[in-house]
């Protein structure tokens, strides 16, 4: 089969930086409406909190670079079930982006061309963006550098242009902005203009979710590039509009204020061209959920979270069922809603949150249970505290602000995690249907036989699936902890234990007896030990999969030491669980 071509740097951080930077377009005036004129420094203080999820997100994905964000680290350091919950917010966060991306997109176009249907021309937005997608994600990235690079030439316009309008205007309107008294004083405005703010980093975490489909080394790169862009662009755009209109003229046109700014700085063209850069850089904003989402729904059915049959790929190496998933959701939430982005804003405001302050606990955990993982760099334990303790407070701000943003996030959560645990449970629903087979059609007996032997097949078929251990001889402990994790997060009732052994090595005799003790105490596990000489490594572990028919994501070891000769990401998936 032939690979897909990896992302270069200007393909991938456009990818993404299309969603973090068309942020300019919503939250420079929802952060003067609460931080007045000194919008521009709460701005400026989101920035230094991005600066240090930089390293954080350098760190976790450098030891860890594999798709799945904060799915990732935290299925590599706890269980299933907690990244499961990661997940499961990571989605809802793309789904509502997708949504209000597109409609809000649609808005701006309804504006340039009045006889539009909002609605229509929406379910049309968001189903060319999955036909793009499936045609391959390197043909998806060249239409998201062209949206992106003409962002960042209408943005500079914008800037420009207002810069020229107070040269020649003088500053009158920037000191009466500057006089006027803040709606609870400094320190509160300030507060709620910066959790107003946090909003306009959304997208900082995709890139996170397909570093798979990235050259080496591009990963970082991506993320000082969206750092740079949300840092300069964001900031200036505030001071810009606080410098050039009245902040009561800028609440009084806060859904479109950008083109309202360029009416003013620049007339007509201006005004056109930015709400016609509107439409296309919400659009992109969109490519970024579906490639975001992709790769994280893959990584979960790889790890048997979610159906095996979304796995199947095109030719271009995009997978259409998943995308398919993820298009009937987004419709089903617009439609549901009727396009009133209000309800969504509540869901994607704490979803993405929520995932920041995952990632920041990943982090910790991390250099907890994973010391010894090589790392391009090192996020520092003071920095991680005050991160996360950073995106909790703009959490905190957001839902005093909007509470009933919580109560309409917890409807579309709880169905969503409960569903996702359904699935990490369906060997115990199985059991308990064969049950209820048993009982209530027991006398259907023909009926009741067919049941209970497609039950028995489904049952058979999830816990037959082999897993793998690689050991290098570690202690019972270890063994043991191995064994705790395989049951209490796979659906299984079959191991094998392997020792990779080169130079003509042999294992202790102590090894083979704790082996022994391990299997009388788990007897619903099968476990079988083998020995391969060889030289442990991508090669080997190629290999066995193709041997065995063993998936490399059902594949574990331990922390590799500091002599580990290879990447975590060079093993193609293995799982690290001790």
């Amino acid at each position: 089969m032939q690979h897909p071509k990896k992302l270069n740097e200007l393909a991938a951080t456009a990818i993404c930086g299309n969603d973090i930077t068309s942020s300019c377009l919503y939250v420079s005036s929802l952060t003067i409406i609460y931080a007045g004129q000194y919008a521009w420094l709460a701005l400026l203080i989101v920035a230094a909190v991005l600066f240090i999820f930089r390293k954080i997100y350098g760190e976790v994905v450098g030891a860890l670079p594999l798709n799945g964000g904060a799915y990732n680290v935290l299925l590599n350091t706890t269980s299933k079930s907690n990244a499961s919950i990661a997940a499961c917010l990571t989605i809802l966060s793309y789904m509502t982006t997708a949504v209000i991306s597109a409609s809000e997109g649609m808005h701006y176009l309804h504006g340039i061309f009045p006889s539009i249907s909002i609605m229509i021309a929406t379910v049309v937005l968001i189903t060319l963006f999955m036909l793009l997608v499936m045609s391959g994600i390197s043909e998806s990235s060249i239409v998201a550098v062209v949206i992106f690079v003409l962002h960042l030439i209408a943005m500079f316009t914008l800037i420009i242009s207002g810069v020229w309008y107070v040269l020649q205007n003088g500053l009158d309107i920037a000191e009466l902005n500057f006089k006027q008294p803040l709606n609870g004083g400094f320190g509160t405005a300030l507060f709620l203009g910066f959790s107003t703010a946090m909003l306009g980093i959304s997208g900082f975490e995709s890139s996170a979710n397909f570093v798979e489909e990235q050259k080496q080394g591009v990963f970082r790169k991506t993320l000082r590039n969206m750092w740079v862009a949300v840092s300069v662009i964001n900031p200036l755009m505030a001071l810009t509009a606080v410098m050039v209109l009245p902040l009561a003229e800028v609440a009084n046109n806060k859904e479109a204020l950008l083109s309202h700014l360029g009416q003013n700085t620049g007339g007509h063209w201006l005004a056109t061209f930015i709400s016609v850069d509107a439409v296309l850089v919400l659009s992109g904003a969109l490519l970024t959920s579906y490639v975001g989402v992709n790769g994280l729904i893959k990584r979960m059915t790889l790890d048997r979270i979610l159906p095996q049959f979304l796995l199947k790929e095109n030719k271009k190496g995009s997978s259409p069922r998943i995308l398919i998933l993820f298009y009937l959701l987004c419709l089903s939430v617009l439609f549901i809603t009727q396009g009133k982005l209000g309800p969504l804003a509540g869901v994607y405001t704490i979803s993405f949150l929520l995932v920041m302050i995952y990632f920041g606990f990943g982090n910790f955990l991390l250099k907890i249970k994973r010391s010894r993982l090589p790392r391009p760099e090192k996020a520092s334990i003071l920095s991680v505290t005050l991160a996360i303790l950073a995106v909790t407070a703009a959490l905190y701000g957001n839902i005093t602000m909007h509470a009933e943003y919580l109560i309409v996030f917890l409807q579309y959560f709880i169905p969503s995690i409960m569903l996702i645990f359904l699935l990490l449970s369906r060997n115990v629903i199985l059991k308990y249907l064969l049950v209820v087979v048993n009982s209530f059609f027991s006398s259907l007996k023909r009926m009741a036989a067919m049941s209970r032997l497609h039950l028995n097949r489904s049952l058979r078929n999830l816990t037959e699936q082999e897993f793998v251990y690689f050991t290098k001889g570690d202690d019972i402990s270890i063994l043991n902890k191995v064994m705790i994790y395989v049951q209490e997060n796979e659906i299984t009732k079959k191991l094998k234990i392997v020792t990779i052994l080169q130079d003509g090595k042999e294992v202790s005799e102590s090894f083979l007896n704790d082996l022994n003790v391990l299997d009388r105490a788990y007897p619903d596990i099968k476990i079988e030990y083998l020995r391969i000489p060889g030289k442990f490594g991508p090669d080997i572990i190629e290999q066995l999969s193709k041997q065995w028919d063993i998936p490399i994501n059902f594949m574990f070891i331990s922390s590799p030491s500091d002599r580990f000769s290879h990447r975590i990401s060079d093993l193609g998936g293995v799982r690290l669980i001790i």
